[in-house]
């Protein structure tokens, strides 16, 4: 459990420009009122993003106050809770992500890797394992937010298991 961070402006475009620009042109309480329907939207969209990836979590909960999400819930594994903190994370406009998240079958943690400009899954194996054939556990570990190991962008975080 802790504070994530993620790139701000990297990752999926989830939310719309109205989401973003809520306090433009308005006073002070309709600038709040349009900042919390924003956050509620945003909550909406992300637990779209979980549902779609079919992530298990139970009693899943979020609260978004701007680029910082606070995620509660129950998971099986580790495994499943960094994947639902990376879904959440990797969206455009997502800062931090709060993690809340308890395991039932605690196991040792992952450790996350930002993509840089030029990265390939096999130049992330041989750097973390030394051997560049061994992306395939990379791309296995980060389903179903990956569909293609060839997908990869500069900013995205990554899950690295230990072998």
């Amino acid at each position: 459990m802790g504070l994530f961070s993620f790139i701000k402006n990297a990752g999926s475009k989830l939310f719309g420009k109205e989401t973003k620009e809520a306090a433009a042109n308005s006073t002070a309480v309709d600038a709040a009122n349009r900042i919390q329907q924003a956050n509620i939207l945003k909550t909406m969209a992300l637990r779209g993003v979980i549902e779609s990836l079919n992530l298990p979590i139970q009693n899943l909960e979020m609260e978004v106050l701007d680029d910082t999400v606070t995620v509660y819930g129950q998971t099986d594994s580790q495994a499943d809770r960094e994947k639902v903190i990376l879904a959440i994370g990797n969206v455009d406009g997502i800062a931090t992500v709060d993690d809340r998240i308890s395991v039932v079958n605690p196991e040792p943690e992952a450790q996350f890797y930002e993509v840089k400009k030029g990265d390939t899954l096999s130049k992330i194996a041989k750097e973390y394992y030394g051997n560049a054939m061994k992306y395939p556990m990379i791309f296995e570990a980060n389903k179903p937010m990956l569909k293609d190991p060839n997908l990869i962008y500069p900013g995205q975080m990554l899950r690295i298991p230990s072998i």
